[in-house]
């Protein structure tokens, strides 16, 4: 469960939206939808940890430490860094207490799983934008955590990568995770995201997303 008490979030002395209030129940996945600058991204930020609010807080029903998984998006990954792809993907791995043989077979399983065997040497500065963003939805399936938050995790797939993409939302979703996902195709959106967080200046509206994905909808303050 993700409950969002009072909050308020931007850069200093700059909110982007009034105190809001909204709760997304264990096991949920809501998109979160607006226009460019309205403060998408930096809520998964807040809800992550890796940005501090204005005001207000956050409160996270996780069972652990490290419950929470955060996917960036991709420009702000060092492509020089000197790091190959399977490299990348293990990344996953960190602070599991697996053996060495299941965590070899289950990195071969995850990269056949989106399409990146035989890709595994190359460094990032050679990877396309797909296979850069699926390495790191690759990496995110070798984490155990029940909570994701995905920013953008459908930037530069193509068709394939989606199809891949949308498969493994869902059957994260089935296993019982609560995820998050910052998506700005709205018809996606409508097909397989069935609640969404609408973010405004004036607010946020928490509903069906069959109805705020729809065009010039009035805005509600939560």
């Amino acid at each position: 469960m993700i409950n969002c008490q009072a909050l308020r979030w931007g850069a200093p002395g700059q909110p982007l939206t009034p105190a809001i209030d909204f709760e997304l129940a264990k096991g949920s996945l809501t998109a979160v939808i607006g226009a460019n600058g309205s403060g998408k991204s930096s809520l998964l930020k807040v809800i992550a940890g890796l940005q501090k609010p204005l005001a207000g807080k956050v409160i996270l029903d996780v069972p652990r430490k490290g419950s929470v998984s955060f996917l960036p998006q991709q420009q702000h990954l060092d492509r020089q860094f000197p790091i190959s792809l399977q490299e990348l993907v293990s990344a996953g791995f960190w602070g599991s207490k697996q053996s060495s043989a299941i965590r070899d077979q289950r990195l071969k399983a995850v990269l056949e799983d989106w399409c990146l065997t035989g890709l595994e040497h190359r460094p990032l500065m050679a990877l396309s934008g797909g296979e850069l963003q699926r390495s790191l939805l690759a990496r995110l399936s070798l984490v155990d955590a029940p909570v994701l938050l995905l920013d953008e995790p459908h930037a530069a797939l193509d068709e394939l990568g989606q199809e891949l993409l949308w498969k493994h939302i869902h059957n994260w979703h089935t296993e019982g995770r609560t995820l998050v996902v910052v998506c700005h195709d709205l018809a996606a959106v409508r097909e397989h995201i069935p609640q969404a967080l609408l973010i405004k200046k004036t607010g946020c509206l928490l509903g069906a997303s069959t109805e705020l994905t729809q065009p010039q909808r009035p805005m509600q303050v939560a």
